[in-house]
């Protein structure tokens, strides 16, 4: 149906270009004319649009049935309303201004369209307005009113196009930075050794694939956590994303020892593909913006150049100032070609700068609003410490101390005293030791963290952190763990997961996940859930195992007590204590009577 209307406008104008062309110079083309040939372009691209979707589907790449989320419902229903009221807007104005206006301007319906179209993108450039008390009037409710929904189908274009790159460009980035960290990870220094040995030798060698950090965790914990920020003498840390690669040169390996390096890991991969996220956002709106720029441009130059003898250059002014809606009014489009082009170029423009400008606030206005934030705590709104804070972080103060401590040194040596090594040690670990704790200290702390915390004591804290991740879903943007604060998510989740193997296997499969791997398929962070929504479904599903276990002890208790309901006169009552436990004292007599029996041979 598409390609036949597209078919049918293509007729038409062709046709009339044929039989029934203007007599120039006297005549030219409507402004109607072109809008059809503009319809036809736009029907031609949608058809298109359509055939690309039909063949995907066709292919397996789209599936059967399609549904709309709540946001593209929003952006459908939001754009009809606006053309409904562009439309009827230029209807309007078109009758009021023809019935009551001064009559020395053509009000036809095209050209309130135009004047409805510049009214609402606040651009007003002054060539075309209503000069009758009604046509002024209408004005005040029409504006508001437009303005209002091209702000609303504004938002919710920016919307679309963030969860549409969310969904096709950032988690797909997202994945294959981490396939390719996790082809990258080994555990052990010495087989990272052994691979860079590897990968330096001609020879083809493999890489190790990832760990298990459930049934391998005792073999991957060490005593000391290796820092991803500081190189050691055993091994040095390696970025986590690749560099790029020649076609015969091998990823280097990357070490993670211990279950916080790899939260490390996948922390940095989210941080990077959002950055990547905002950034291409941001260029791909910049080239967004200077092609229609440049090509309305030329457009605006071939179309307006008769009329108004325009040139290029003063066609990318009036393009630039249409963008950002400023409207001095010196010029404006006059054609018949050039208003109906305008009609089209502001609706698609104008949005796009609009988002241009969303796009730069998360990158480059956010840099630089950081930027003015820490120099006026050093200049004119200082914090108190900042000064300090940039000493110390720039480590002129250790220097200052450390000279300081040697000039000491140097003056006792003068007056005779004796310095021994101990001392000099001692003034050069003087920071260091200042950090250190005392054991006494460490040994009662230590001797108090080793405690396992009592189930009520787990049942209690798990109460609290449902009653906390549940304030956190309120936060916009969603709130990101920390490590810390993982491990007592994770602890809170599994110490309800009792039982066999079959039970835990049990549990897994219907209540979601209880192990998981930081850099897996299974990461929280590779849910698309936020992790706030994440933990509490965890931790809820944890509640109601701790919920299910004491209420099958309870019923076990009252088992193994003999206490339960007895019938009374027909009618089901719960046994007292005293009633029970005379009943075990007759039960017992009675198996003593018959074990009594049994024991006297027959006479």
């Amino acid at each position: 149906m598409w390609y036949l209307a597209t078919g049918i406008l293509i007729a038409i104008t062709v046709s009339m270009e044929i039989h029934v062309p203007p007599i120039r110079p006297q005549q030219t083309y409507s402004q109607g004319f072109w809008y059809a040939i503009l319809a036809a372009v736009m029907y031609l691209i949608a058809s298109m649009l359509l055939m690309v979707n039909m063949l995907g589907y066709f292919l397996g790449h789209y599936p059967q049935e399609f549904e709309l989320t709540e946001s593209q419902r929003t952006l459908i229903l939001q754009t009809m309303l606006f053309f409904i009221w562009l439309a009827s807007g230029g209807a309007i104005f078109a009758k009021v201004e023809q019935t009551y206006g001064d009559g020395n301007t053509n009000w036809s319906y095209v050209n309130s369209l135009y004047f409805s179209d510049v009214t609402i993108l606040t651009v007003g450039f002054g060539d075309l307005s209503a000069t009758s008390s009604a046509g002024r009037g209408l004005v005040f409710p029409y504006s508001v009113g437009g303005t209002i929904m091209l702000g609303l189908v504004i938002s919710s274009i920016s919307r679309f196009a963030t969860e549409l790159g969310s969904e096709k460009v950032v988690d797909k980035r997202r994945e294959r930075t981490r396939i390719r960290t996790v082809d990258r990870v080994v555990s052990s220094p010495e087989e990272l050794h052994r691979l860079r040995g590897n990968v330096q030798s001609p020879r083809i060698g493999s890489i190790s694939g990832p760990s298990d950090p459930v049934n391998n965790s005792a073999r991957l914990r060490i005593s000391e956590p290796q820092n991803l920020n500081k190189t050691s003498s055993n091994a040095s840390a390696l970025t986590f994303l690749p560099k790029p690669i020649r076609p015969n040169q091998k990823p280097r390996p990357l070490l993670l020892r211990d279950e916080k390096d790899r939260f490390k890991t996948m922390r940095r991969i989210q941080l990077k593909t959002r950055k990547y996220k905002q950034w291409t956002g941001l260029m791909l709106s910049i080239f967004s913006f200077c092609v229609l720029w440049l090509l309305g441009a030329l457009v605006f130059f071939y179309a307006e150049s008769q009329t108004q003898g325009l040139t290029y250059f003063e066609a990318l002014y009036f393009c630039y100032v249409s963008l950002l809606t400023i409207g001095y009014g010196d010029l404006a489009p006059k054609s018949n070609i050039g208003r109906p082009f305008f009609v089209l170029w502001s609706l698609i423009a104008v949005p796009t700068m609009t988002i241009l400008i969303s796009a730069m606030g998360d990158t480059v206005i956010q840099g630089f609003k950081k930027g003015v934030e820490k120099g006026a705590e050093v200049t004119i709104l200082p914090r108190r410490g900042v000064i300090g804070d940039i000493l110390k972080k720039s480590g002129i103060i250790g220097w200052i101390e450390d000279r300081k401590a040697r000039k000491e040194l140097d003056e006792r040596r003068e007056r005779g005293f004796d310095v021994g090594p101990d001392e000099e040690q001692t003034v050069k670990t003087e920071e260091a030791a200042n950090e250190t704790v005392d054991p006494a200290e460490d040994t009662t702390t230590a001797g108090e963290d080793d405690r396992e915390p009592s189930e009520f004591e787990l049942a209690t804290r798990l109460a609290l952190a449902i009653q906390q991740v549940a304030m956190d879903l309120q936060e916009s943007p969603p709130k990101r763990y920390e490590y810390d604060e993982w491990l007592e998510f994770t602890t809170l989740i599994k110490f309800t997961n009792y039982g066999s193997d079959r039970a835990k296997d049990d549990n897994s499969e219907e209540e979601g996940l209880i192990e998981w791997d930081w850099i897996g398929e299974d990461s929280p962070m590779m849910a698309k859930q936020s992790e706030p929504e994440f933990v509490l479904d965890r931790l809820c599903e944890s509640m109601s195992r701790y919920i299910k276990r004491q209420a099958s002890g309870h019923r076990k208790e009252e088992k193994d007590t003999g206490a339960g309901l007895i019938e009374a006169g027909g009618a089901i009552v719960e046994e007292d204590e005293d009633v029970t436990s005379m009943r075990r004292v007759a039960t017992s007599g009675e198996d003593t009577q018959s074990d009594t029996d049994t024991a006297v041979p027959p006479s």
